[in-house]
């Protein structure tokens, strides 16, 4: 594990160096070169603009006029890293604290207490157009799961009430584009009604996880609705696609991690019912995951179909994935640390310690984003040494 340490504590370094803050691979749309001209209000020509940025050999930020900017996800993951090794080691609470201020700093406020958190930049997608600071289910549930993990780390109120106030926004802001009496299905914006089955379910697990500590038996009862929704679409293979409509039918990698980790969250928050509902569904999915999206040398594919492009994206949320999965399927932490070598030897930038965007066919993608790769490497890292220094800590 020292390998590990040492790959934790430079890549912390390189990202405390700059405040956190950084580019990210859907960045292109703050572009002061993009806004100055009448693009910017066609959705061709923001979706094509965001896509050439994403998928550019180097880096187009600088010409472009995209400053670097501190993105509320990215924050999110990197005080749950912080929290890690903080419940592994004693140490950095200060550090974690500072995280999290600057987590509860970046809320968009709503009413009635509700509490949401954005992206940092303007969003094109497919389905739907999101301005800067709309307030957005995927960030605002990785909030949640880091202020939870406050609360108890901390045992700070503060950290549980804002937590608390995410799930008011899911439960008051959110459309529910799918719903019957025992199912449900969240939006990812107010502004939309897409049905994006690692969106909605991060919901549920953002609901599950304040309800286990408020005692709300509602949320918990919410909760296990929007996991029925997203297990109910499972395909016969195990898979899911990445949502309902015709278009978003594809797999990957990442998304498949974050539908395993909130379903097993939400179980592990629901007690013995739910884990008795949503078992057979978490190790269908895994056993599908584990044998199509990874190579034997620990390659983490992004397509289930195609080894290109690997991405350290696919390393931190599979990594973190196979730790939640520990205590359910025995390979997990094994195939956690082949894709971490893997990564460590393929991805990582040696003398700067920071890990590049992906690996392609013919070239690789060094780019350094904050969010997208270094919040969640630190994160899997710090997840990884977590279970190996409490393990021998129980052994002693």
């Amino acid at each position: 594990m020292i390998e590990l340490e040492q790959a934790y504590e430079s890549l912390a370094a390189w990202c405390r160096a700059r405040g956190w803050a950084g580019h990210d691979p859907f960045d292109g749309l703050n572009s002061r070169l993009f806004q100055s001209t009448p693009l910017k209000r066609s959705r061709v020509a923001r979706l094509a603009w965001t896509q050439a940025f994403k998928r550019a050999p180097v880096n187009l930020r600088a010409p472009a006029l995209v400053p670097a900017g501190r993105n509320a996800k990215g924050t999110a993951l990197f005080a749950l890293a912080a929290l890690s090794r903080f419940r592994a080691t004693g140490a950095g609470e200060s550090e974690a604290r500072e995280l999290l201020d600057a987590l509860l700093a970046a809320r968009l406020e709503g009413g009635s207490g509700a509490s949401a958190w954005g992206y940092n930049f303007d969003w094109q997608g497919r389905a739907f157009f999101a301005p800067r600071g709309t307030p957005t289910v995927v960030p605002t549930a990785f909030a949640a799961r880091a202020l939870v993990e406050a609360a108890r780390a901390f045992n700070d109120e503060k950290y549980l009430r804002a937590a608390r106030g995410a799930c008011e926004f899911i439960l008051g802001d959110l459309k529910r584009s799918a719903e019957a009496a025992d199912e449900i299905c969240f939006s990812y914006t107010p502004l939309d009604e897409t049905r994006v089955f690692n969106a909605s379910l991060l919901a549920g697990e953002a609901l599950a996880s304040v309800g286990a500590l408020t005692g709300e038996g509602e949320l918990l009862t919410t909760a296990a609705r929007a996991a029925r929704y997203v297990v109910r679409r499972q395909r016969a293979d195990g898979s899911w696609a990445y949502g309902a409509a015709g278009f978003q039918g594809w797999a990957d990698n990442f998304h498949t991690a974050f539908v395993l980790t909130s379903l097993a969250r939400i179980m592990h928050a629901g007690g013995e019912d739910m884990r008795a509902e949503f078992a057979e569904s978490l190790r269908r999915g895994y056993e599908f995951w584990r044998e199509n999206f990874f190579l034997a040398d620990g390659w983490p594919k992004y397509y289930h179909d195609n080894p290109y492009p690997a991405d350290a994206h696919s390393t931190g949320a599979a990594v973190v994935a196979l730790v939640e999965l520990k205590e359910t399927m025995p390979d997990a932490l094994t195939q956690a640390d082949r894709v971490l070598r893997w990564t460590l030897a393929h991805l990582r930038d040696p003398r700067r310690g920071f890990f590049y965007y992906q690996r392609r066919r013919f070239y690789t993608i060094r780019t350094p984003y904050m969010r997208w790769t270094q919040a969640w490497m630190m994160y899997a890292l710090a997840r990884r040494l977590e279970i190996a220094e409490c393990g021998m800590r129980s052994a002693d």
